[in-house]
């Protein structure tokens, strides 16, 4: 009775992921001149520097997926999957398994620290994981049957089509850690000058004097 409305709604899905891809936007981490990090949906001023402090943009395509094959190399460019995770998560493994099974291309984003749960309130508006965008799509917690129907709605393969040789990119955090300078090397003190050694008495003239009239020699 039913089925008949099964069409529709897998194409509403469909939509739904291609225009939220369409929308989908960046949030920047910026660094103020007085040091403090905010975090914002808008590009900071200085262009050249947006690259590097870019954090949590908009779902790219899961790298390695020019060794894909064309039909799901298409997808993934479509509709790029994107997990951010935790340490300690029973449902961000059961997630990342179900893809791996699934055989979905997907880039991992972990969430350890405080910036990181911060960007990470930017792009979902919670704290809670794992968190994952399919597209344009995003999708909080992990449901097994919510994220059957988004991936099948994307087109995504029900059984694996990875190549043998395929390995999934590394898992990276979600803002990237700057490596901290080495604080330069503190000068070592200089030695104390020795004191100056007092200069000998004279010696007293050889021969008799006023004071020694004898001429005695001590």
């Amino acid at each position: 009775m039913h089925k008949p409305l099964l069409a529709p709604l897998l194409a509403s899905l469909l939509m739904t992921l291609a225009c939220a891809s369409a929308q989908a936007q960046g949030v920047y981490r910026i660094i103020g001149p007085d040091g403090k990090v905010t975090f914002s949906d808008r590009p900071p001023a200085d262009a050249p520097a947006q690259a590097a402090r870019t954090t949590g943009a908009a779902p790219a395509p899961a790298s390695g997926t020019a060794t894909l094959p064309y039909e799901l190399r298409q997808i993934a460019t479509r509709f790029p999957v994107t997990i951010y995770t935790g340490n300690d998560c029973a449902p961000c493994t059961s997630l990342r398994n179900a893809l791996v099974a699934r055989g979905v291309p997907f880039t991992e984003r972990t969430v350890t620290t405080s910036e990181d749960t911060v960007a990470l309130q930017r792009l979902s508006g919670s704290a809670s994981l794992p968190f994952g965008s399919i597209g344009g799509q995003q999708l909080v917690g992990f449901a097994d049957a919510e994220w059957t129907q988004y991936l099948d709605a994307a087109g995504y393969p029900k059984q694996s089509q990875l190549p043998p040789s395929y390995r999934p990119p590394a898992a990276t955090p979600l803002v990237a850690v700057k490596p901290i300078e080495a604080a330069p090397a503190a000068e070592k003190p200089k030695a104390a000058a020795a004191p100056a050694r007092p200069a000998p008495a004279p010696r007293p003239a050889d021969g008799p004097t006023p004071s020694n009239p004898a001429g005695i020699r001590f």
